[in-house]
Protein backbone atom coordinates (compact mmCIF):
# COMPACT_ATOMS: atom_id res chain seq x y z
CA UNK A 1 0.00 0.00 0.00
CA UNK A 2 1.41 3.53 -1.06
CA UNK A 3 1.70 6.35 1.42
CA UNK A 4 1.59 9.98 0.75
CA UNK A 5 5.08 11.54 1.53
CA UNK A 6 7.42 14.20 0.24
CA UNK A 7 9.41 13.17 -2.51
CA UNK A 8 12.56 13.84 0.06
CA UNK A 9 10.58 11.77 2.34
CA UNK A 10 10.24 9.06 0.16
CA UNK A 11 14.37 9.82 -0.96
CA UNK A 12 15.22 9.05 2.81
CA UNK A 13 12.21 5.76 2.75
CA UNK A 14 14.30 4.33 0.33
CA UNK A 15 17.68 4.91 1.39
CA UNK A 16 16.23 3.07 4.76
CA UNK A 17 14.87 0.30 2.39
CA UNK A 18 18.18 -0.40 0.51
CA UNK A 19 19.91 -0.89 3.54
CA UNK A 20 21.67 1.84 4.38
CA UNK A 21 23.20 2.82 7.94
CA UNK A 22 25.15 5.32 7.52
CA UNK A 23 26.35 8.11 5.22
CA UNK A 24 28.69 10.75 4.63
CA UNK A 25 27.50 14.24 3.48
CA UNK A 26 26.79 17.69 3.75
CA UNK A 27 23.71 20.06 3.04
CA UNK A 28 23.30 22.78 0.74
CA UNK A 29 20.07 24.31 -0.73
CA UNK A 30 19.41 21.91 -3.78
CA UNK A 31 19.88 19.30 -1.16
CA UNK A 32 18.43 20.59 1.79
CA UNK A 33 14.50 19.42 1.45
CA UNK A 34 16.26 15.71 1.98
CA UNK A 35 17.72 17.27 5.34
CA UNK A 36 14.70 17.42 7.00
CA UNK A 37 13.46 13.83 7.08
CA UNK A 38 17.39 12.53 7.30
CA UNK A 39 16.78 14.51 11.07
CA UNK A 40 14.19 11.86 12.11
CA UNK A 41 15.80 8.94 9.75
CA UNK A 42 17.57 6.06 11.71
CA UNK A 43 20.53 6.42 8.76
CA UNK A 44 23.92 7.71 10.37
CA UNK A 45 24.49 11.00 9.04
CA UNK A 46 28.20 11.83 9.18
CA UNK A 47 28.59 15.84 8.50
CA UNK A 48 31.79 15.94 6.91
CA UNK A 49 33.61 19.14 6.31
CA UNK A 50 34.04 19.03 2.58
CA UNK A 51 32.41 16.46 0.13
CA UNK A 52 35.27 15.09 -1.48
CA UNK A 53 36.00 13.53 2.16
CA UNK A 54 32.71 12.33 2.34
CA UNK A 55 32.79 10.87 -1.08
CA UNK A 56 36.47 8.89 0.13
CA UNK A 57 34.82 7.77 3.59
CA UNK A 58 32.22 6.40 1.61
CA UNK A 59 34.68 4.67 -0.41
CA UNK A 60 36.92 3.35 2.66
CA UNK A 61 33.12 2.40 4.16
CA UNK A 62 32.66 0.06 1.06
CA UNK A 63 35.92 -1.52 1.02
CA UNK A 64 36.05 -2.36 4.64
CA UNK A 65 32.55 -3.82 4.53
CA UNK A 66 31.98 -5.07 1.27
CA UNK A 67 28.65 -2.93 1.08
CA UNK A 68 27.18 0.10 -1.04
CA UNK A 69 29.08 3.21 0.51
CA UNK A 70 26.73 6.37 0.54
CA UNK A 71 27.70 10.28 0.16
CA UNK A 72 24.72 13.18 -0.19
CA UNK A 73 25.85 16.61 -1.62
CA UNK A 74 24.02 19.75 -3.17
CA UNK A 75 23.92 20.71 -6.49
CA UNK A 76 27.03 22.57 -8.02
CA UNK A 77 30.00 22.35 -6.52
CA UNK A 78 28.72 19.82 -4.04
CA UNK A 79 28.32 17.36 -6.75
CA UNK A 80 31.52 18.71 -8.85
CA UNK A 81 33.68 17.89 -5.55
CA UNK A 82 32.45 14.41 -5.25
CA UNK A 83 34.12 14.29 -9.14
CA UNK A 84 36.96 12.82 -7.86
CA UNK A 85 35.71 10.62 -5.27
CA UNK A 86 33.55 8.63 -8.07
CA UNK A 87 36.27 8.72 -10.74
CA UNK A 88 38.69 6.59 -7.52
CA UNK A 89 35.78 4.45 -6.86
CA UNK A 90 35.33 3.37 -11.07
CA UNK A 91 39.09 3.06 -11.09
CA UNK A 92 38.95 0.43 -8.12
CA UNK A 93 35.99 -1.10 -8.51
CA UNK A 94 34.01 0.02 -5.15
CA UNK A 95 30.42 -0.03 -4.75
CA UNK A 96 29.10 3.46 -4.17
CA UNK A 97 26.05 5.53 -4.49
CA UNK A 98 26.32 8.97 -4.44
CA UNK A 99 23.00 11.25 -3.66
CA UNK A 100 23.16 15.16 -5.62
CA UNK A 101 20.50 17.56 -5.11
CA UNK A 102 20.03 19.64 -8.50
CA UNK A 103 18.59 22.83 -9.35
CA UNK A 104 14.49 22.66 -9.74
CA UNK A 105 13.81 21.40 -13.21
CA UNK A 106 11.99 24.19 -14.59
CA UNK A 107 15.99 25.98 -14.12
CA UNK A 108 17.80 22.91 -15.69
CA UNK A 109 19.76 24.41 -18.79
CA UNK A 110 19.42 27.97 -17.38
CA UNK A 111 23.17 27.99 -15.45
CA UNK A 112 20.97 28.83 -12.58
CA UNK A 113 22.75 29.44 -8.87
CA UNK A 114 24.60 26.40 -8.16
CA UNK A 115 23.96 24.43 -10.95
CA UNK A 116 26.13 22.03 -13.12
CA UNK A 117 25.08 19.41 -15.47
CA UNK A 118 26.86 16.86 -12.75
CA UNK A 119 25.13 13.62 -14.72
CA UNK A 120 27.35 14.71 -17.72
CA UNK A 121 30.07 15.20 -16.00
CA UNK A 122 30.22 12.10 -14.40
CA UNK A 123 28.85 10.01 -16.80
CA UNK A 124 32.77 8.45 -18.26
CA UNK A 125 33.30 7.03 -14.73
CA UNK A 126 30.19 6.08 -13.06
CA UNK A 127 28.51 2.44 -13.54
CA UNK A 128 25.19 4.23 -14.67
CA UNK A 129 23.66 7.80 -13.20
CA UNK A 130 20.27 9.13 -13.20
CA UNK A 131 18.49 12.60 -13.38
CA UNK A 132 15.49 12.79 -11.23
CA UNK A 133 12.82 15.28 -12.00
CA UNK A 134 9.62 13.35 -11.01
CA UNK A 135 9.50 11.92 -7.58
CA UNK A 136 7.44 9.15 -8.89
CA UNK A 137 10.54 7.85 -9.83
CA UNK A 138 12.56 7.84 -6.07
CA UNK A 139 12.08 4.48 -4.79
CA UNK A 140 12.77 2.84 -8.74
CA UNK A 141 16.09 4.46 -9.14
CA UNK A 142 17.42 4.78 -5.70
CA UNK A 143 16.79 0.54 -5.98
CA UNK A 144 18.34 0.11 -9.21
CA UNK A 145 21.12 2.46 -8.31
CA UNK A 146 22.14 0.09 -5.14
CA UNK A 147 21.98 -3.28 -7.22
CA UNK A 148 23.70 -1.65 -9.83
CA UNK A 149 26.65 -0.77 -7.59
CA UNK A 150 26.86 -4.04 -5.51
CA UNK A 151 26.53 -6.14 -8.41
CA UNK A 152 28.93 -7.67 -10.86
CA UNK A 153 31.64 -5.25 -11.22
CA UNK A 154 31.31 -3.18 -8.84
CA UNK A 155 31.08 0.42 -9.27
CA UNK A 156 30.01 4.00 -8.24
CA UNK A 157 26.32 5.10 -9.27
CA UNK A 158 25.12 8.62 -9.25
CA UNK A 159 21.39 9.35 -8.36
CA UNK A 160 20.59 13.82 -8.94
CA UNK A 161 17.24 14.40 -8.20
CA UNK A 162 15.95 18.20 -9.18
CA UNK A 163 14.87 20.60 -5.71
CA UNK A 164 11.47 20.44 -6.96
CA UNK A 165 11.10 16.33 -7.20
CA UNK A 166 12.26 16.37 -3.66
CA UNK A 167 9.36 18.65 -2.16
CA UNK A 168 6.56 17.96 -4.29
CA UNK A 169 4.12 15.19 -3.19
CA UNK A 170 4.36 11.42 -4.45
CA UNK A 171 3.37 7.69 -3.48
CA UNK A 172 5.93 5.81 -1.49
CA UNK A 173 6.25 2.34 -3.07
CA UNK A 174 9.19 -0.02 -2.84
CA UNK A 175 10.00 -1.93 -6.02
CA UNK A 176 8.76 -5.93 -5.47
CA UNK A 177 11.43 -6.36 -8.39
CA UNK A 178 14.00 -4.63 -10.73
CA UNK A 179 13.88 -4.96 -14.91
CA UNK A 180 17.40 -3.76 -16.08
CA UNK A 181 17.31 -5.29 -19.91
CA UNK A 182 20.90 -4.03 -20.78
CA UNK A 183 22.01 -5.72 -17.19
CA UNK A 184 22.94 -8.79 -16.92
CA UNK A 185 26.47 -9.83 -14.84
CA UNK A 186 27.08 -13.66 -15.81
CA UNK A 187 28.34 -15.26 -12.07
CA UNK A 188 28.70 -18.83 -13.44
CA UNK A 189 31.53 -19.14 -15.73
CA UNK A 190 31.07 -21.51 -19.36
CA UNK A 191 31.86 -25.23 -18.20
CA UNK A 192 34.03 -25.58 -21.35
CA UNK A 193 36.03 -22.52 -20.71
CA UNK A 194 36.79 -24.46 -16.94
CA UNK A 195 37.71 -27.51 -18.35
CA UNK A 196 40.20 -25.64 -21.11
CA UNK A 197 41.45 -23.35 -17.84
CA UNK A 198 42.04 -26.83 -16.12
CA UNK A 199 43.87 -28.53 -19.07
CA UNK A 200 46.50 -25.30 -19.65
CA UNK A 201 46.68 -25.69 -16.00
CA UNK A 202 48.02 -29.41 -15.68
CA UNK A 203 50.39 -29.00 -18.72
CA UNK A 204 52.26 -25.80 -17.73
CA UNK A 205 55.55 -26.23 -15.94
CA UNK A 206 56.16 -22.55 -15.06
CA UNK A 207 52.63 -21.12 -14.20
CA UNK A 208 52.04 -18.12 -11.59
CA UNK A 209 49.04 -16.66 -10.24
CA UNK A 210 48.11 -13.25 -11.28
CA UNK A 211 45.88 -12.10 -8.53
CA UNK A 212 44.06 -8.81 -8.86
CA UNK A 213 41.80 -6.78 -6.07
CA UNK A 214 38.89 -8.72 -7.88
CA UNK A 215 39.15 -11.69 -6.04
CA UNK A 216 38.74 -9.42 -2.57
CA UNK A 217 35.48 -8.13 -4.16
CA UNK A 218 34.07 -11.51 -4.64
CA UNK A 219 34.93 -12.58 -1.35
CA UNK A 220 37.14 -15.14 -2.97
CA UNK A 221 40.03 -15.30 -0.58
CA UNK A 222 39.62 -18.62 0.98
CA UNK A 223 38.97 -20.66 -2.83
CA UNK A 224 42.42 -18.65 -3.58
CA UNK A 225 43.70 -20.73 -0.91
CA UNK A 226 42.38 -23.81 -2.23
CA UNK A 227 43.19 -23.42 -5.43
CA UNK A 228 46.81 -21.77 -5.21
CA UNK A 229 47.63 -24.62 -2.87
CA UNK A 230 46.42 -27.40 -5.21
CA UNK A 231 48.41 -26.35 -8.00
CA UNK A 232 51.46 -25.25 -6.25
CA UNK A 233 52.70 -22.21 -7.86
CA UNK A 234 53.76 -18.89 -7.66
CA UNK A 235 51.13 -16.50 -6.06
CA UNK A 236 51.93 -12.39 -7.12
CA UNK A 237 49.27 -10.13 -5.62
CA UNK A 238 48.61 -7.14 -7.37
CA UNK A 239 48.26 -3.47 -4.91
CA UNK A 240 44.95 -3.97 -4.94
CA UNK A 241 44.75 -7.62 -4.26
CA UNK A 242 47.11 -7.52 -0.74
CA UNK A 243 45.84 -9.27 1.73
CA UNK A 244 43.79 -11.54 -0.38
CA UNK A 245 46.58 -14.15 0.08
CA UNK A 246 48.29 -14.21 3.43
CA UNK A 247 51.84 -12.38 3.30
CA UNK A 248 53.28 -15.60 5.47
CA UNK A 249 52.30 -18.01 2.62
CA UNK A 250 55.33 -19.88 1.42
CA UNK A 251 53.82 -19.71 -2.17
CA UNK A 252 53.38 -16.22 -1.75
CA UNK A 253 56.06 -13.99 -4.14
CA UNK A 254 54.87 -10.45 -2.94
CA UNK A 255 53.38 -7.60 -5.14
CA UNK A 256 54.52 -7.24 -8.91
CA UNK A 257 54.53 -4.26 -10.83
CA UNK A 258 56.16 -0.65 -11.06
CA UNK A 259 57.66 -1.00 -7.06
CA UNK A 260 56.80 -4.83 -6.69
CA UNK A 261 59.22 -7.57 -5.60
CA UNK A 262 62.12 -8.88 -7.73
CA UNK A 263 60.54 -12.16 -7.45
CA UNK A 264 56.76 -11.48 -8.47
CA UNK A 265 58.46 -9.39 -11.00
CA UNK A 266 60.70 -12.05 -12.38
CA UNK A 267 57.52 -14.72 -12.15
CA UNK A 268 55.70 -13.40 -14.18
CA UNK A 269 58.06 -12.55 -16.75
CA UNK A 270 59.80 -15.70 -17.14
CA UNK A 271 56.27 -17.94 -16.57
CA UNK A 272 54.79 -19.89 -19.46
CA UNK A 273 51.07 -19.37 -17.78
CA UNK A 274 49.59 -16.28 -16.20
CA UNK A 275 46.25 -17.98 -14.28
CA UNK A 276 45.24 -14.05 -14.05
CA UNK A 277 42.27 -13.76 -11.16
CA UNK A 278 40.42 -10.56 -11.66
CA UNK A 279 43.13 -8.36 -12.11
CA UNK A 280 43.47 -5.77 -15.05
CA UNK A 281 47.14 -5.86 -16.88
CA UNK A 282 47.53 -2.58 -15.77
CA UNK A 283 50.27 -0.46 -17.30
CA UNK A 284 51.71 -0.38 -13.39
CA UNK A 285 52.21 -4.23 -13.33
CA UNK A 286 52.89 -4.91 -16.78
CA UNK A 287 55.50 -2.24 -17.51
CA UNK A 288 55.99 -1.91 -21.35
CA UNK A 289 53.35 -4.68 -22.22
CA UNK A 290 54.82 -5.84 -25.62
CA UNK A 291 57.69 -7.20 -23.41
CA UNK A 292 55.43 -8.41 -20.66
CA UNK A 293 55.64 -11.99 -19.86
CA UNK A 294 56.23 -12.94 -23.48
CA UNK A 295 56.70 -16.37 -23.14
CA UNK A 296 53.35 -16.98 -21.25
CA UNK A 297 49.54 -17.95 -22.39
CA UNK A 298 46.90 -16.22 -20.58
CA UNK A 299 43.85 -17.55 -18.35
CA UNK A 300 41.88 -14.79 -17.41
CA UNK A 301 39.27 -14.66 -15.51
CA UNK A 302 37.06 -11.94 -14.28
CA UNK A 303 33.61 -10.68 -13.72
CA UNK A 304 33.69 -7.46 -16.22
CA UNK A 305 34.11 -9.14 -20.04
CA UNK A 306 35.33 -5.77 -21.58
CA UNK A 307 38.18 -6.32 -19.27
CA UNK A 308 39.35 -9.60 -20.75
CA UNK A 309 41.66 -9.09 -23.88
CA UNK A 310 41.77 -5.20 -23.35
CA UNK A 311 45.39 -5.01 -22.73
CA UNK A 312 46.77 -8.50 -23.43
CA UNK A 313 45.15 -11.59 -25.86
CA UNK A 314 43.14 -14.42 -23.05
CA UNK A 315 44.13 -17.71 -24.39
CA UNK A 316 41.17 -18.76 -22.14
CA UNK A 317 39.09 -16.28 -21.54
CA UNK A 318 36.56 -16.97 -18.18
CA UNK A 319 33.43 -14.48 -17.41
CA UNK A 320 31.84 -15.38 -14.36
CA UNK A 321 31.79 -14.19 -10.60
CA UNK A 322 35.72 -15.46 -9.08
CA UNK A 323 33.77 -17.25 -6.31
CA UNK A 324 32.05 -19.41 -8.31
CA UNK A 325 34.90 -19.61 -11.23
CA UNK A 326 37.73 -20.37 -8.85
CA UNK A 327 34.89 -22.95 -6.98
CA UNK A 328 34.45 -24.48 -10.53
CA UNK A 329 38.10 -24.77 -11.04
CA UNK A 330 39.14 -26.87 -8.40
CA UNK A 331 37.03 -30.10 -8.88
CA UNK A 332 38.27 -29.14 -12.88
CA UNK A 333 42.05 -29.35 -12.44
CA UNK A 334 42.02 -32.35 -9.80
CA UNK A 335 40.55 -34.26 -12.81
CA UNK A 336 42.93 -33.26 -15.13
CA UNK A 337 46.03 -33.92 -11.99
CA UNK A 338 44.80 -37.47 -12.17
CA UNK A 339 45.61 -37.80 -15.52
CA UNK A 340 48.93 -36.46 -15.12
CA UNK A 341 50.68 -33.23 -14.66
CA UNK A 342 53.99 -31.07 -15.90
CA UNK A 343 56.86 -31.14 -13.03
CA UNK A 344 56.99 -27.46 -11.32
CA UNK A 345 60.14 -28.51 -9.00
CA UNK A 346 62.49 -26.92 -11.30
CA UNK A 347 60.51 -23.65 -11.58
CA UNK A 348 59.94 -23.42 -8.00
CA UNK A 349 63.77 -24.16 -6.97
CA UNK A 350 64.78 -21.49 -9.31
CA UNK A 351 61.25 -18.94 -8.08
CA UNK A 352 63.15 -19.44 -4.67
CA UNK A 353 66.24 -18.58 -4.99
CA UNK A 354 65.74 -15.79 -7.06
CA UNK A 355 63.20 -14.60 -4.14
CA UNK A 356 65.98 -15.27 -1.43
CA UNK A 357 68.40 -13.97 -3.12
CA UNK A 358 66.34 -10.33 -3.36
CA UNK A 359 64.48 -10.24 -0.34
CA UNK A 360 62.34 -6.47 -0.07
CA UNK A 361 64.56 -4.51 2.55
CA UNK A 362 66.63 -0.95 2.86
CA UNK A 363 69.59 1.18 4.03
CA UNK A 364 69.07 3.12 7.29
CA UNK A 365 70.09 6.56 6.80
CA UNK A 366 73.94 6.96 7.73
CA UNK A 367 73.40 10.26 9.33
CA UNK A 368 71.11 8.29 11.80
CA UNK A 369 68.29 9.93 11.26
CA UNK A 370 64.82 8.36 10.84
CA UNK A 371 64.37 5.86 8.04
CA UNK A 372 60.41 5.64 6.39
CA UNK A 373 60.49 2.23 5.59
CA UNK A 374 61.58 1.37 9.72
CA UNK A 375 58.91 3.23 10.88
CA UNK A 376 56.18 1.84 8.73
CA UNK A 377 57.37 -1.59 9.55
CA UNK A 378 57.59 -1.17 13.41
CA UNK A 379 53.20 0.17 13.09
CA UNK A 380 52.78 -3.14 11.35
CA UNK A 381 54.88 -4.84 13.76
CA UNK A 382 53.59 -3.46 17.17
CA UNK A 383 49.79 -3.57 15.70
CA UNK A 384 49.41 -6.34 14.02
CA UNK A 385 47.54 -7.94 10.94
CA UNK A 386 43.98 -7.70 12.11
CA UNK A 387 44.07 -4.05 12.07
CA UNK A 388 43.13 -1.94 8.64
CA UNK A 389 46.38 0.04 6.97
CA UNK A 390 45.24 3.00 5.05
CA UNK A 391 47.16 4.82 2.49
CA UNK A 392 47.61 8.09 0.39
CA UNK A 393 49.71 7.82 -2.83
CA UNK A 394 53.22 8.43 -3.45
CA UNK A 395 55.97 6.85 -1.75
CA UNK A 396 54.79 6.43 1.44
CA UNK A 397 51.78 4.20 -0.02
CA UNK A 398 55.00 2.04 -1.76
CA UNK A 399 56.10 1.28 1.52
CA UNK A 400 52.93 0.17 3.17
CA UNK A 401 52.08 -2.04 0.35
CA UNK A 402 55.53 -3.44 1.04
CA UNK A 403 56.40 -3.50 4.85
CA UNK A 404 53.19 -3.88 5.94
CA UNK A 405 52.17 -7.71 6.50
CA UNK A 406 48.88 -8.11 5.12
CA UNK A 407 47.07 -11.68 6.30
CA UNK A 408 43.82 -10.61 5.50
CA UNK A 409 41.33 -8.95 2.72
CA UNK A 410 39.88 -5.70 3.42
CA UNK A 411 42.53 -5.05 5.59
CA UNK A 412 44.47 -2.47 3.03
CA UNK A 413 42.78 0.69 1.41
CA UNK A 414 44.12 3.28 -1.05
CA UNK A 415 43.60 5.09 -4.40
CA UNK A 416 44.96 2.24 -6.70
CA UNK A 417 43.80 2.96 -10.04
CA UNK A 418 43.42 7.09 -9.95
CA UNK A 419 45.85 7.85 -7.19
CA UNK A 420 43.96 10.19 -5.27
CA UNK A 421 46.08 12.01 -3.03
CA UNK A 422 44.59 13.13 0.38
CA UNK A 423 42.66 9.83 -0.15
CA UNK A 424 44.02 8.50 3.48
CA UNK A 425 42.37 10.71 5.91
CA UNK A 426 38.91 10.75 4.86
CA UNK A 427 39.07 6.45 3.93
CA UNK A 428 40.51 5.76 7.18
CA UNK A 429 37.30 7.74 8.98
CA UNK A 430 34.79 5.70 6.47
CA UNK A 431 37.22 2.31 7.47
CA UNK A 432 36.37 3.21 10.72
CA UNK A 433 33.02 3.78 11.09
CA UNK A 434 32.57 0.54 8.74
CA UNK A 435 35.03 -1.55 11.50
CA UNK A 436 34.83 0.12 14.52
CA UNK A 437 36.93 -2.02 16.45
CA UNK A 438 39.03 -2.67 14.17
CA UNK A 439 42.70 -0.79 14.69
CA UNK A 440 43.08 1.55 11.68
CA UNK A 441 45.76 3.23 10.43
CA UNK A 442 46.28 6.05 8.17
CA UNK A 443 49.71 5.89 6.34
CA UNK A 444 50.19 9.15 4.91
CA UNK A 445 52.39 11.51 3.33
CA UNK A 446 53.08 15.29 4.25
CA UNK A 447 51.48 16.23 0.86
CA UNK A 448 48.72 13.95 0.85
CA UNK A 449 47.96 14.78 4.34
CA UNK A 450 47.62 18.71 4.16
CA UNK A 451 45.14 17.93 0.86
CA UNK A 452 41.78 16.63 3.22
CA UNK A 453 43.26 16.57 7.19
CA UNK A 454 40.43 18.50 8.00
CA UNK A 455 38.64 15.31 8.28
CA UNK A 456 39.88 15.01 11.80
CA UNK A 457 37.56 17.14 13.22
CA UNK A 458 34.95 15.59 11.93
CA UNK A 459 36.59 11.93 13.08
CA UNK A 460 36.69 14.09 16.65
CA UNK A 461 33.19 15.56 16.65
CA UNK A 462 31.89 11.85 15.56
CA UNK A 463 34.10 9.24 18.33
CA UNK A 464 36.28 7.90 15.08
CA UNK A 465 39.69 6.99 16.38
CA UNK A 466 41.71 6.54 13.16
CA UNK A 467 45.72 6.65 14.00
CA UNK A 468 47.45 9.14 11.22
CA UNK A 469 51.00 8.25 10.73
CA UNK A 470 52.20 11.12 8.85
CA UNK A 471 55.44 10.06 6.93
CA UNK A 472 57.13 13.50 6.50
CA UNK A 473 59.64 13.99 4.41
CA UNK A 474 58.78 17.42 4.19
CA UNK A 475 58.48 16.77 -0.03
CA UNK A 476 55.98 15.59 -2.63
CA UNK A 477 58.18 12.39 -2.15
CA UNK A 478 57.59 10.30 -5.21
CA UNK A 479 57.66 13.16 -7.39
CA UNK A 480 61.34 14.16 -5.80
CA UNK A 481 62.42 10.83 -6.04
CA UNK A 482 62.00 10.81 -9.81
CA UNK A 483 63.42 14.23 -10.08
CA UNK A 484 66.19 12.85 -8.59
CA UNK A 485 66.61 9.98 -10.80
CA UNK A 486 65.26 11.41 -14.27
CA UNK A 487 65.39 15.66 -13.86
CA UNK A 488 69.61 15.57 -12.64
CA UNK A 489 68.38 16.87 -9.27
CA UNK A 490 66.49 19.94 -10.21
CA UNK A 491 63.70 19.95 -7.21
CA UNK A 492 61.06 22.35 -9.40
CA UNK A 493 58.52 22.65 -6.78
CA UNK A 494 58.43 19.37 -4.45
CA UNK A 495 59.58 21.28 -1.36
CA UNK A 496 56.87 21.28 1.06
CA UNK A 497 58.68 22.35 3.85
CA UNK A 498 56.65 20.62 6.17
CA UNK A 499 58.98 20.10 9.08
CA UNK A 500 58.73 24.01 9.41
CA UNK A 501 54.67 24.95 9.07
CA UNK A 502 52.61 23.53 9.65
CA UNK A 503 53.50 22.38 13.14
CA UNK A 504 51.05 19.52 12.55
CA UNK A 505 51.38 18.23 16.84
CA UNK A 506 49.67 21.68 17.22
CA UNK A 507 47.40 21.09 14.08
CA UNK A 508 46.03 17.79 15.37
CA UNK A 509 46.14 19.78 18.93
CA UNK A 510 43.94 22.36 17.45
CA UNK A 511 41.52 19.88 15.44
CA UNK A 512 40.54 18.19 19.02
CA UNK A 513 43.21 15.11 18.39
CA UNK A 514 46.40 14.01 20.30
CA UNK A 515 49.63 15.23 18.58
CA UNK A 516 52.85 12.89 18.46
CA UNK A 517 56.09 13.45 17.29
CA UNK A 518 58.81 11.17 16.12
CA UNK A 519 62.14 12.05 14.67
CA UNK A 520 64.68 9.45 16.37
CA UNK A 521 64.78 5.50 15.20
CA UNK A 522 65.38 4.82 19.35
CA UNK A 523 61.92 6.30 19.88
CA UNK A 524 59.55 4.70 17.41
CA UNK A 525 58.37 1.64 19.27
CA UNK A 526 57.06 3.90 22.47
CA UNK A 527 55.31 6.56 20.14
CA UNK A 528 53.84 3.93 17.95
CA UNK A 529 52.31 1.81 21.18
CA UNK A 530 50.98 5.17 23.15
CA UNK A 531 49.22 5.62 19.97
CA UNK A 532 47.82 2.41 20.12
CA UNK A 533 47.42 2.66 23.47
CA UNK A 534 44.64 6.09 22.50
CA UNK A 535 41.13 4.84 21.73
CA UNK A 536 39.24 7.61 22.76
CA UNK A 537 40.76 10.46 20.37
CA UNK A 538 41.97 10.61 17.01
CA UNK A 539 45.79 10.27 16.78
CA UNK A 540 48.31 11.89 14.61
CA UNK A 541 52.18 11.19 14.46
CA UNK A 542 54.51 13.48 12.96
CA UNK A 543 57.25 11.07 11.98
CA UNK A 544 60.11 13.40 10.76
CA UNK A 545 62.21 10.86 8.60
CA UNK A 546 65.12 11.03 6.39
CA UNK A 547 64.19 13.10 3.43
CA UNK A 548 65.89 10.81 0.41
CA UNK A 549 65.06 7.70 1.42
CA UNK A 550 63.96 6.06 -2.03
CA UNK A 551 61.32 3.43 -2.93
CA UNK A 552 63.34 0.07 -4.55
CA UNK A 553 62.73 -1.88 -6.63
CA UNK A 554 61.65 0.36 -9.23
CA UNK A 555 60.73 -0.19 -13.13
CA UNK A 556 60.96 3.15 -14.51
CA UNK A 557 57.57 4.38 -16.49
CA UNK A 558 57.26 2.97 -20.33
CA UNK A 559 60.78 0.17 -20.01
CA UNK A 560 60.52 -3.38 -19.70
CA UNK A 561 59.52 -5.49 -15.72
CA UNK A 562 63.43 -7.25 -17.44
CA UNK A 563 65.12 -3.84 -16.60
CA UNK A 564 64.17 -3.52 -12.66
CA UNK A 565 66.36 -1.91 -10.38
CA UNK A 566 67.04 -3.32 -7.28
CA UNK A 567 68.66 0.48 -6.57
CA UNK A 568 70.07 3.19 -8.33
CA UNK A 569 72.06 1.51 -10.46
CA UNK A 570 72.26 -2.23 -9.86
CA UNK A 571 69.60 -4.35 -11.72
CA UNK A 572 69.74 -8.24 -10.99
CA UNK A 573 72.16 -10.85 -12.31
CA UNK A 574 70.03 -12.37 -14.70
CA UNK A 575 72.36 -14.62 -16.45
CA UNK A 576 73.17 -16.21 -12.76
CA UNK A 577 69.71 -17.62 -12.33
CA UNK A 578 68.52 -20.51 -14.04
CA UNK A 579 65.07 -19.56 -15.26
Amino acid sequence: MSKKMSGASSLVQSLESAGVDVMFGIPGGAILPAYDPIFDSSIRHILVRHEQGAGHAATGYAQVTGRVGVCIATSGPGATNLVTPLADAAMDSVPLVAITGQVPSAAIGTDAFQEADIRGITMPFTKHNYLITDPNDIPRAIAEAFYIAGTGRPGPVLVDIAKDALQKETDFVWPKGLSLPGYHPQLEPENQAIKDAAALIAQSAKPVFYVGGGVIKANASKELMQLAELVGAPVVTTLMALGSFPDSHPQHFGMPGMHGTVGAVTALQKADLLITLGARFDDRVTGKLSTFAVNAKVIHADIDPAEIGKNRFADVPVVGDLKHTISALIPAIKAEFAKGRADLAPWLASMNKLRATYPLGYDAPKDGSLSPQYVIERISALTGPEAIYVAGVGQHQMWAAQFVKYENPRTWLNSGGLGTMGYAVPAAMGAKVGAPDATVWAIDGDGCFQMTNQELVTCALNNIPIKVAIINNESLGMVRQWQTLFYEGRYSNTNLESKRVPDFVKLADAMGCVGLTCDRPEDVDAIIKKANSINDQPVVVDFRVFRDAMVWPMVAAGTSNDDIKIAREMAPDWDSQEL
